[in-house]
């Protein structure tokens, strides 16, 4: 996927699994880069925002990991997270790896 890259917009690498989110079938950005760019910051650091909750319930030894996964992406689907579907689903793939968790979303997986 092409995307312009000047001075400042080189501070802070997306990763392709986030401008996925927001490419057409052409690979093109549907969204300016800016705006992607603030999206995939938002996500991110709300997975890193996650990451002790998450580990806590865990641990708690009452929610497996797979369990406290699908709270978060419930949670982050809800209309007053301001996250998108996908980005929700990023978001949790995202908390998923820094935990060192595996975890596949799938459409019929229940919220």
């Amino acid at each position: 996927m092409f995307v312009p890259m000047d001075g400042e917009d080189q501070q802070t690498e997306i990763p392709p699994s986030f401008l996925a989110l927001y490419a057409d079938a052409r690979q093109r950005l549907r969204e300016p880069l800016a705006v992607v760019r603030q999206r995939y910051e938002l996500c991110e650091d709300l997975a890193q925002l996650l990451t002790g909750q998450a580990l806590g319930l865990s641990q708690s030894g009452t929610v497996s990991d797979q369990e406290v996964l699908q709270r978060c992406l419930a949670g982050l689907r809800s209309t007053d997270s301001g996250l998108g579907a996908d980005e929700a689903g990023w978001t949790v793939q995202r908390l998923a790896e820094l935990l060192g968790w595996g975890w596949t979303s799938s459409p019929d997986r229940p919220d």
